[in-house]
């Protein structure tokens, strides 16, 4: 059964995006020190390629190549252009927001605005992805996927830098929530941890 997981890159302090993260700025200043770990060059910008095809960064970028549906905010989306339409293999890329996209989507068919919430956004992304999991990105697509209860894992990649500012991942939630670890990848670029929801 199709799970959908959250995959962020995180700093120590909690911020998944650097100060001045904008469409201009994609992902804030110095974002890429959060994925560095993936083999990305630090001058790179967030729709890079990698420059190392093995290793820790590999593996993560071939479980996320797995999956069969994108499920990300608005703003994460507008920032990288809906990454051409393709955020890999042509899977679906669904979009919750209550306004209309801008013009650029009429040339991205993968691409679907969903604009009656989260629930109905995670319910065709699964629906999309048969039995592969769902890829979710973005902070605040994160915080009201969690309090919908539509959230089934976290895979945070937590990479040992302070930030101090930028964007959290989890700047406000409406209530406590559980999670169990149910895997730890230690290196010394970045602590993989994957969390489970537990209902």
């Amino acid at each position: 059964m199709s799970r959908s997981v959250l995959y962020m890159s995180m700093s120590l302090d909690g911020f998944i995006a650097g100060p001045n993260d904008e469409p201009g700025n994609p992902g804030g200043d110095d974002f890429m020190r959060l994925h560095q770990w993936y083999g990305f060059a630090l001058d790179a910008g967030p729709t890079a390629e990698t420059t190392n095809g093995s290793g820790i960064g590999k593996q993560f970028l071939d479980e996320i190549n797995e999956t069969g549906a994108v499920l990300a905010g608005r703003n994460t989306v507008e920032q990288v252009d809906h990454w051409g339409g393709d955020h890999h293999d042509g899977v679906p890329i669904f979009v919750p927001s209550h306004r209309p996209p801008g013009t650029s989507v009429a040339n991205y068919p993968l691409v679907t605005y969903v604009a009656d919430g989260i629930v109905s956004a995670m319910s065709q992304a699964k629906a999309a992805a048969g039995d592969r999991d769902v890829l979710v990105h973005g902070a605040y697509t994160a915080q009201t996927a969690l309090e919908a209860d539509v959230l089934d894992e976290l895979q945070i990649h937590q990479v040992p830098v302070l930030f101090g500012s930028g964007r959290r991942l989890f700047d406000v939630l409406p209530t406590r929530v559980e999670l169990e670890i149910i895997r730890v990848i230690d290196t010394p670029e970045a602590t993989h941890i994957r969390y489970r929801i537990v209902r």
